[in-house]
């Protein structure tokens, strides 16, 4: 939420594996448009008629790219690592563009879910994809969490030149 103001304020803000929305509907109560996706139609049914977004039920893991050609002023992904698509997904930031992701980190295995490694970020990995991408990394950070459960996690925040 402290980076949220990064984003161009007249750009569409993509919401990626949003799941029920909790991020687009805080995005759109701050006046953002919103493009939320999620491969789970039950999950992302709930956005439908939310005044800001439009959400619609996409495969991101399949061989389809079903965003390709698209540019956003911000990307928001939290809980969510599919390796394969974060090149895709650094093509999507358009020019002053602003990526925040967070997801979990090799640790968590101790505290929950996720626990395989295949959904685990290696240490200092967000920071490193940002950067080999040509981002601005602007914040980063890692480590262990209490809130909201404790848990290992990643994030990053870092701009598109």
């Amino acid at each position: 939420m402290r980076h949220v103001a990064r984003i161009p304020a007249d750009g569409e803000v993509l919401d990626l594996a949003c799941g029920s929305g909790r991020h687009a509907r805080w995005l759109a109560g701050q006046g953002r448009q919103v493009f939320a996706v999620d491969r789970d139609f039950e999950a992302i049914s709930g956005l439908q008629g939310v005044a800001g977004v439009r959400a619609e039920t996409m495969d991101l893991e399949g061989e389809h790219w079903p965003l390709a050609g698209r540019r956003f002023a911000g990307i928001v992904v939290t809980n969510y690592l599919w390796r394969p698509r974060l090149p895709d997904l650094l093509a999507l930031l358009a020019p002053d563009g602003v990526l925040i992701y967070e997801t979990f980190m090799l640790g968590n295995e101790a505290y929950g879910r996720p626990s395989r490694a295949e959904f685990l970020l290696q240490p200092g990995e967000l920071k490193a994809v940002a950067a080999q991408g040509g981002l601005e990394v602007l914040d980063f950070c890692e480590g262990y969490v209490d809130l909201p459960k404790p848990a290992m996690r990643q994030a990053v925040c870092a701009l598109c030149p």
